[in-house]
């Protein structure tokens, strides 16, 4: 296996680096050979049908990349028209304390799921895609996060003092 990806890999590397460019083809490159290390047990004997198969998971992985980037631009216009939408309607410093610390409370799945739907307002499948997990499964996080929160606004004194 050494010998075929250590033949492969400057061929590889120029495969990224002709789609995505310099900077990024040799994290591009690190993970191929990750993930064809993972499953160095699926590596054809013959030598040209390996470096096929090497280059078939570099497809695989630059397919993701580009997905991800796709999301991450959907999220950067989202982020640049909620910025305009709000611009000038600043808050007190101390606005919202209170959920602040109880979501400091929660584990960061939890918090940054509930971040997501209500501060950046995301839909929960929306919110699902950015954090890599299914639907259903943020859907039953953003429900317990929900009940974790409140318990935890519940039980906070300065909230029961100023109700």
């Amino acid at each position: 296996m050494v010998a075929v990806i250590s033949l492969s890999s400057t061929d590889l590397l120029a495969f990224f680096e002709y789609r995505v460019g310099r900077d990024d083809a040799p994290d591009l490159l690190a993970e191929t050979m990750t993930t064809a290390w993972r499953r160095a047990s699926a590596l054809p004997a013959e030598p040209v049908q390996a470096r096929m198969w090497l280059f078939g998971i570099a497809k695989f992985v630059l397919a993701n990349s580009e997905r991800s980037g796709r999301r991450r631009l959907r999220l950067a216009s989202k982020l640049r028209d909620l910025t305009r939408s709000t611009a000038g309607t600043a808050s007190a410093a101390d606005e919202g304390i209170e959920v602040r610390d109880a979501l400091r409370r929660l584990s960061p799945d939890h918090a940054e799921l509930l971040r997501l739907v209500h501060w950046d307002g995301l839909t929960i499948a929306e919110a699902a895609q950015v954090c890599g997990i299914p639907d259903s499964t943020a859907r039953s996080r953003y429900g317990a996060a929900k009940r974790q929160l409140r318990a935890i606004l519940d039980s906070c004194p300065t909230r029961q003092a100023g109700e």
